[in-house]
């Protein structure tokens, strides 16, 4: 078998080399490699990790992010909400208790039912932050033109 076999193939098909019926003696002299389990997507590892997760409270709206933490109570970046003291912790805006909060995914996410995704010119599919930038930056464009017309004589 040839090492330089394309990796884009699937499964079936890089199990069975194009040169092997043409060399049957060097399929013989080198053992059969077993096909490679197909891999998960690299996308879907986050997302899937819950220490990732950011969590809200379902009383006051406060969103707990991980990867910031919450200076006001001395918690640093990078902790986990499982990793947070389930009787000493308290929402920082309420005052609520760790069962007030409830998991809404990763940071990256796009945000909505899953069922509705799908529609829209592919809007539904942006992250939170890229519709404020969407927002925000057709506003910015908007008072550009408006303040443009002042140019005109």
């Amino acid at each position: 078998m040839s090492t330089d076999a394309p990796t884009d193939l699937p499964a079936d098909a890089a199990a069975e080399p194009a040169d092997a019926a043409a060399e049957p003696a060097d399929a013989a002299a080198e053992p059969a490699e077993a096909p490679a389990p197909p891999q998960p997507a690299a996308s879907a590892a986050p997302t899937s990790d819950p220490d990732t997760h950011r969590f809200e409270c379902r009383s006051c709206g406060f969103v707990y992010d991980p990867a910031e933490g919450v200076r006001k109570l001395d918690i640093e970046s990078g902790t986990p909400f499982s990793a947070l003291d389930p009787v000493g912790f308290r929402c920082p805006v309420c005052r609520s208790r760790v069962g007030a909060f409830k998991d809404i995914g990763p940071r990256d996410k796009p945000s909505g039912f899953e069922e509705n995704l799908d529609f829209g010119f592919g809007v539904n599919r942006l992250t939170p932050g890229q519709k404020n930038v969407l927002i925000f930056g057709g506003f910015a464009l908007a008072i550009a033109f408006f303040l443009s017309l002042y140019s005109l004589r």
